[in-house]
C-alpha cells in the first residue's frame, strides 16, 4: 500500500469520527464528560472495593481489587449517568460531586468494615474466656498483632463469604447503593449518623452473640475455680484449672463454631440487603 493511500485511509477514519459527532455516522467520543463520569463513578466504587467484606480484604492483591474496581466502574457508568443531576458534571460542580461520592463510599465501606471487625472482637472475648489472651499472631486481614482465635474466626468468616457467594452480594450492594443513595446528592446527616452509630452497636452485638457460649463458660469456670480455691486452699487451682479451661473451651469451640459462623453470615447479609439492587 502506498503512503498516499495509507494517509487517505487514516484521513477517512478521522472524518468518520468527526461525522459521528455531527450526527452523520456512528462513533464513540471519549470527551471530558465521559472522563468526569468515570472519575465520579470510580470514586464510590473504588472506595467500596477497598473496604467491603470479602473483596476488600488485605490479603486480596491490590492490583486485583483495582482491576475489579475499574471493570465495575465501566459496567456501572451507563446505569449511573441517568441518576446524576444535569449540572453534576459541569464546571466546578464535578469536584463537589466527586467529594460527595467519596464520602458516601467511605460511610458505607467503614460501616461494613465494622461488621467484619466483630469477628476479631468476638475472638478477643473467646481468648480471654479461655485464658489465651496472650496468644497473638499477625492479622492477615488488617495487619498488626491480634488474638490468634480472632484471626482464626476472621479468616474463617471471609472464607465462608466466598464459599457462599457472598462476594456476589457485595457487588450487588455496590450497584444498589446508587439507588439507596443517589449520586450527586449529599446523604442526610441524621441518617448517616444513625447508620454509623447503629452499625457500631450492631458490631458489638454480633461479637457478643458469637462469643456468648464462651462468656458464659468463662463466668462458670472462674466461679467454680474460685469456690474450689476457698474450699481447698492448699490446692494449686491455677495449674489445675488452666489446662481444663483450654481443653473444655476448645471442645465448645468445635461444637459451636458452625452456629457462630451462621450468625455472622446472617448479619452480613442483613447489613448488605438494604443496599442491594432491587
Amino acid at each position: 500500500m502506498s503512503p498516499g493511500a495509507l494517509a487517505g485511509g487514516f484521513g477517512s477514519r478521522l472524518r468518520f469520527g468527526a461525522g459521528a459527532r455531527n450526527g452523520a455516522g456512528m462513533g464513540f467520543t471519549f470527551g471530558p464528560a465521559i472522563a468526569a463520569l468515570f472519575m465520579v463513578v470510580f470514586a464510590r466504587v473504588g472506595v467500596l472495593m477497598m473496604l467491603m467484606p470479602a473483596l476488600g480484604e488485605r490479603f486480596v492483591p491490590a492490583r486485583v481489587r483495582l482491576a475489579l474496581a475499574v471493570f465495575l466502574t465501566i459496567a456501572m457508568m451507563p446505569i449511573v449517568r441517568p441518576l446524576l443531576p444535569a449540572q453534576a458534571l459541569q464546571g466546578n460542580a464535578v469536584f463537589t460531586t466527586l467529594f460527595l461520592e467519596l464520602a458516601i463510599g467511605l460511610m458505607i465501606g467503614l460501616c461494613a468494615r465494622i461488621v467484619i471487625a466483630s469477628l476479631q472482637t468476638a475472638g478477643n472475648f473467646v481468648s480471654q474466656a479461655l485464658g489465651l489472651g496472650f496468644a497473638e499472631t499477625v492479622d492477615p486481614s488488617q495487619g498488626g498483632q491480634a488474638a490468634a482465635l480472632g484471626n482464626l474466626l476472621t479468616m474463617l468468616g471471609v472464607t465462608l463469604l466466598f464459599a457462599t457467594d457472598g462476594h456476589h452480594m457485595v457487588i450487588a450492594a455496590i450497584g444498589g447503593s446508587y439507588t439507596a443513595l443517589p449520586p450527586g446528592a449529599a446523604p442526610p446527616t441524621g441518617d448517616a449518623a444513625m447508620l454509623a452509630l447503629g452499625t457500631m452497636g450492631k458490631g458489638f452485638s454480633i461479637a457478643v452473640q458469637i462469643a456468648a457460649p464462651f462468656i458464659v463458660f468463662g463466668v462458670i469456670i472462674n466461679l467454680g475455680l474460685g469456690v474450689l480455691s476457698r474450699l481447698m486452699p492448699a490446692l494449686q487451682v491455677f495449674f489445675l484449672g488452666m489446662p481444663a479451661t483450654i481443653m473444655i473451651g476448645f471442645i465448645i469451640l468445635l461444637a459451636a463454631i458452625g452456629t457462630m459462623m451462621a450468625v455472622f453470615l446472617r448479619e452480613v447479609s442483613d447489613f448488605l440487603l438494604p443496599f442491594m439492587a432491587r
